[in-house]
């Protein structure tokens, strides 16, 4: 069966999505224009909205419409305490468990020399400069437990060896491979609680 054009665009275009192949992407194509005309619609409004307006914390790097996001403008966090976390996902996984107070540092992604992704991609040296410039009393790697995300925090914690910070990273219990978007609360405020010096 030959497909309109639109139709097929449309299915191309939800592929993009993580975990989405052509099945689930005809599913969701033939739902919203089936039965979800309006959600459609509004969906598309919001998303358009969100890629236009979103940009990122002038402090943290998270996604955030304002140039300080909440979590950075919020002065009753523990000022002293820095999570450097990969992805904004991970400041949301983190902050569902309650079990955290501090401030982030979100790196965009981790090292990964194959597909050409280094320290300057991911703004090291902004790191750096931050905790020269504040008071910060311990960083917590909270990296992936991934071959990328320890390399990732091994480089980190070699360029502040001459800082007088304590740098702390998650401790296991977070399983070796997964990510921290889709571990359980209770585990990951564990793996927080848990956290060793490297």
């Amino acid at each position: 069966m030959s497909l309109s054009p639109l139709i097929q665009q449309l299915i191309s275009a939800l592929r993009c999505l993580p975990g989405v192949g052509p099945k689930s992407a005809q599913r969701m194509a033939f739902h919203l224009l089936e039965r979800e005309r309006d959600a459609a619609l509004l969906l598309s409004d919001i998303l358009r909205t969100a890629v236009t307006d979103l940009g990122r914390c002038e402090h943290c790097s998270t996604l955030s419409e304002t140039a300080l996001c909440p979590l950075c403008a919020d002065q009753s966090r523990n000022q002293k305490l820095l999570c450097v976390v990969e992805t904004p996902m991970d400041v949301l996984a983190i902050e569902q468990t309650g079990g955290f107070n501090g401030l982030y540092y979100v790196l965009g992604g981790h090292l990964s020399p194959l597909d050409g992704v280094g320290p300057d991609d991911l703004g090291i040296d902004k790191l750096v400069q931050r905790l020269l410039q504040e008071q910060v009393d311990e960083l917590i790697l909270a990296t992936n437990p991934t071959v990328e995300g320890e390399a990732t925090a091994h480089y980190i914690a070699e360029q502040l060896q001459d800082l007088a910070i304590k740098v702390s990273r998650i401790a296991h219990g977070v399983p070796v491979g997964g990510e921290l978007e889709y571990v359980d609360g209770g585990t990951l405020a564990h793996a927080l609680a848990g956290r060793r010096a490297i």
